[in-house]
């Protein structure tokens, strides 16, 4: 690298936290195929090396990203009982993942080792040890409640009318009898009474 090179992004004056905030706002405009180091660079007026000088690679930008969505999430002000904590916490990051177009698939895959996501499982945590001293049941609940709501908003941010309109001519009450009875229920878009019923069926297993 040359000594023009490597100067040019600290000449821009830019900071990761520029370089990731551009990342998001490609990623609301256009979806997360049109996030790319180019991309982000034609945002911020600068050139490749430039985001790169920050990023690295295309991997670590949606570290980054995810890191930047989970950071979304205020860790404060949460009252209650710990069932009572875990719910509004894991409310409040399905919000932050929702406020941003294909946020699920952002965050779904990665676990940054950074501030944000590192803050939000400690603070889970606290409240699941609040109603558990089993270590392991609450690590594992933490996971499924994260794997949960990341998957229920995915389906959310995808064609929520799709899996209906695929289902109902293929699903013979013949062949399907018990998947036919409650397909209605199956295929239901009833995001918020489904992510409440899933958030409120994982933190029971601390009971048992």
């Amino acid at each position: 690298m040359t000594n023009a090179q490597g100067e040019a992004p600290r000449a821009a004056g830019l900071t990761p936290r520029d370089v990731v905030r551009a990342a998001l706002e490609v990623l609301d405009e256009r979806g997360i195929n049109a996030v790319s180091t180019r991309a982000v660079a034609d945002r911020l007026g600068v050139r490749m090396n430039t985001v790169l000088w920050h990023t690295k690679t295309k991997a670590r930008l949606l570290d980054l990203m995810a890191d930047a969505i989970i950071g979304e999430v205020p860790l404060d002000g949460i009252e209650g009982d710990w069932r009572d904590q875990a719910r509004e916490l894991m409310r409040r990051l399905r919000q932050a993942i929702l406020s941003h177009r294909d946020g699920a698939l952002v965050v779904s895959g990665t676990f940054p080792a950074e501030p944000h996501t590192l803050g939000f499982a400690d603070r889970l945590l606290s409240f699941l040890l609040n109603g558990s001293t089993d270590t392991r049941k609450a690590a594992w609940t933490a996971w499924s409640l994260f794997y949960f709501a990341l998957g229920l908003a995915q389906e959310e941010q995808s064609t929520p009318q799709f899996l209906y309109d695929q289902l109902t001519p293929r699903v013979s009450a013949d062949i399907y009898p018990t998947l036919s009875r409650v397909l209605d229920e199956f295929t239901a878009p009833d995001f918020d009474d489904r992510f409440e019923h899933g958030v409120l069926t994982m933190l029971s297993a601390l009971d048992s």
